[in-house]
């Protein structure tokens, strides 16, 4: 079985990247109280949440979902959906969720992950990638501007339905 507990002291050469799979959903859930915990508009959920990473793993033509792990225990994760840009007139990635055990930042895991999340959009043909951070997480803009993101003039709204 596998050890869900994070390690306090992961070293970056111990850290490997794999598609997540539905026996994760349970330690996804909880990076995802993490995140959501963090975000203003959003409050964690967990059978909500599992609900949402089911739909991804189960049709992956929806999108992918990857996990940092070391020593058997999920350490981040990152997910990215697949929609159609009729402005850039080809399939558009939406990064919908990236985040690492609090303990475990500054480690190089939100780079590996983000690295893996562009790789698998580039090769599923997407021409562009697309994100929503906090008003008020500079330290979320900094680590996507280091990565080659630029903000965008677009204002994001929404309805819930």
């Amino acid at each position: 079985m596998m050890n869900h507990a994070p390690r306090m002291e992961a070293r970056a050469e111990d850290i490997t990247v794999r598609r997540a799979t539905t026996a994760d959903i349970k330690p996804l859930c909880v990076l995802l109280a993490h995140l959501f915990a963090q975000e203003a508009d959003f409050t964690p959920d967990e059978a909500r949440q599992a609900d949402g990473l089911r739909l991804i793993l189960e049709h992956p033509e929806t999108g992918r979902i990857h996990c940092a792990v070391a020593g058997g225990a999920i350490l981040g994760m990152v997910s990215i959906l697949f929609t159609v840009s009729t402005a850039e007139g080809g399939r558009a990635a939406w990064l919908e969720d990236m985040v690492v055990e609090p303990r475990q930042r500054g480690r190089g895991i939100g780079e590996q992950l983000l690295a893996t999340a562009i790789r698998d959009a580039r090769e599923a043909g997407c021409v562009r990638i697309t994100l929503l951070t906090d008003l008020t997480n500079a330290d979320a803009m900094r680590f996507y501007a280091r990565s080659g993101f630029v903000r965008s003039r677009m204002i994001p709204f929404r309805l819930g339905l």
